[in-house]
């Protein structure tokens, strides 16, 4: 359950959090077309409130609405700035940020090239993705029998809501089956990605992810793992990626914004390694958190302040 806050930023200016709706005719409800980041805050060591790496995923907003041919009315320098001050007005040092982009009402069908394109800023508090346990205990993930869209029929590198279809139907099927999470084969059976996450797999120290030529979203929190992986003198070998690689792994953990960094402890009812969270794993995981919550200060870069 989202806890209520008090503001939401809707088209450049800011409205009570009840009276930010939309009309049933609105395009994107009907159609999917609507461009969506998801963005973390955090709190550091230092006190201060930090949004990290904004500028990324400020600009892969945007690069989905490009590849949807959507035109926002605001820039990404307008966009940006809202994210932080969507923070301030609702008093957030740690949360989760939703800018998106959306087709409004007017003309329906397929093509409704002269509707308003509408902007909107969501924010709330996000605790564990997976589970109070996850990080620590690591999850259970299925092989879903939903595969990733083919490049070839849907835009994969696009961050848009009617691409969850796919995701939604997946996470539904594992979890009546009792797993945690559902990994997604792309159409030539080889890995994609999970419901909303990244896979890495770790085999004798090596760490193994699908390719950016894979059917998979390129994700920001992938990219700060293979990152902060390789200043810690890892190999990261990006490639196509097998069921089976998965089954044999020492290792297996997913990534995301809102999932961070997950262990995967079994995959189809085979333990990953020893069944706990790997040494590979672990590591990454203190990194990551050193970065966002703590006081490692090495990427300045990835940290925009909230401020007063």
């Amino acid at each position: 359950m989202v806890e209520k806050l008090k503001k939401i930023w809707c088209d450049g200016e800011f409205v009570d959090w009840d009276a930010a709706t939309i009309h049933v005719l609105t395009h994107s409800l009907h159609y999917g077309i609507a461009a969506w980041d998801g963005v973390r805050a955090y709190q550091r060591k230092d006190g201060a409130s930090y949004v990290f790496r904004l500028r990324e995923h400020i600009d892969r907003l945007f690069d989905s609405c490009k590849l949807c041919l959507l035109k926002p009315a605001q820039s990404p320098e307008a966009i940006f700035s809202a994210c932080v001050q969507t923070l301030r007005v609702n008093g957030m040092v740690d949360g989760y940020l939703r800018p998106m982009v959306y087709v409004g009402d007017g003309a329906m069908g397929v093509y409704a090239p002269d509707n308003t394109i509408h902007s909107t800023i969501m924010a709330w508090r996000w605790a564990a993705h997976l589970g109070a346990d996850a990080n620590d205990r690591g999850i259970r993930a299925k092989i879903s029998s939903f595969a990733r869209p083919h490049p070839a029929s849907a835009v994969v590198k696009a961050k848009i809501t009617g691409q969850y279809t796919n995701s939604a139907l997946a996470r539904a099927e594992v979890k009546h089956a009792g797993y945690d999470e559902a990994i997604h084969l792309a159409v030539d059976g080889y890995v994609s990605e999970a419901s909303g996450s990244n896979v890495f797999l770790a085999k004798r120290g090596v760490l193994y992810t699908p390719d950016l030529a894979s059917a998979i979203l390129e994700g920001v929190t992938r990219d700060t793992v293979i990152v902060l992986a390789r200043e810690l003198g890892m190999t990261v070998v990006e490639g196509r990626v097998t069921r089976e690689q998965l089954w044999l792994a020492d290792e297996v953990f997913l990534t995301g914004t809102a999932a961070e960094i997950v262990p995967v402890r079994e995959i189809d009812d085979r333990r990953i390694g020893d069944g706990h969270v790997g040494a590979i794993t672990r590591k990454l995981q203190e990194r990551y958190a050193d970065i966002t919550r703590g006081s490692d200060t090495s990427h300045p870069e990835w940290l925009t302040r909230v401020g007063a």
